[in-house]
């Protein structure tokens, strides 16, 4: 392990913080331009997120565009710039989630309308499936599925994990050996795992 290079990491993630901290202010104080840089900085990171999440690429832009706009009407209200990360995916993974039930219970009903019994965890197949561990993500329940994203995907730190899931940072350790498990039998059932 070389320390060196794990300092400058850290150096690295404070820089960028600092960044989107002073972003925040600027834009807390009126400036147009820095929401812009700070759209143009997480937009893909919130994306990727997002259409993890759910169903199509379309879904994702819709909901990332709900999450911005959720954004822009909670900044002037954010009393900690320096959480601005953490406040950003907890907005995003609202809009998610409200997605989601909605989604389900469209499904439910539906479903019960047409006297079938809806799927135990109402995923579409094949919602992502750029690549053998993202094509294993869809077989996971939501709280799983969506701790690998935010930590592996979107490479959050574990703190920042927490935050965003309004959990302990003990309790994202134990989604996230819960889900790496699920996730390794569902590529062994699928032959996609040695």
């Amino acid at each position: 392990m070389d320390v060196g290079s794990d300092a400058d990491a850290d150096a690295a993630d404070a820089d960028a913080g600092s960044d989107d901290e002073l972003l925040v202010i600027r834009c807390q104080l009126g400036e147009r331009e820095a929401f812009t840089e700070l759209v143009e900085l997480w937009h893909g990171p919130l994306w990727r997120y997002l259409r993890g999440m759910v169903e199509s690429a379309g879904a994702a832009d819709d909901l990332a565009q709900e999450t911005w706009v959720g954004v822009l009407r909670g900044l002037p209200r954010l009393r900690r710039p320096e959480r601005f990360v953490p406040w950003l995916f907890t907005i995003g993974r609202r809009t998610v989630m409200n997605h989601l039930r909605q989604t389900y219970s469209a499904r439910e009903v539906a479903a019960e309308e047409a006297g079938e019994r809806a799927d135990d965890e109402g995923f579409p197949d094949g919602v992502l499936d750029r690549m053998a561990i993202r094509g294993g993500l869809d077989k996971l329940p939501p709280k799983e599925r969506e701790v690998l994203i935010l930590f592996h995907l979107e490479d959050l730190p574990l703190a920042t994990c927490a935050a965003v899931l309004d959990v302990p940072a003990g309790t994202v350790k134990s989604r996230l050996s819960r889900a790496r498990g699920m996730l390794r039998e569902i590529l062994i059932e699928r032959g996609e795992h040695p």
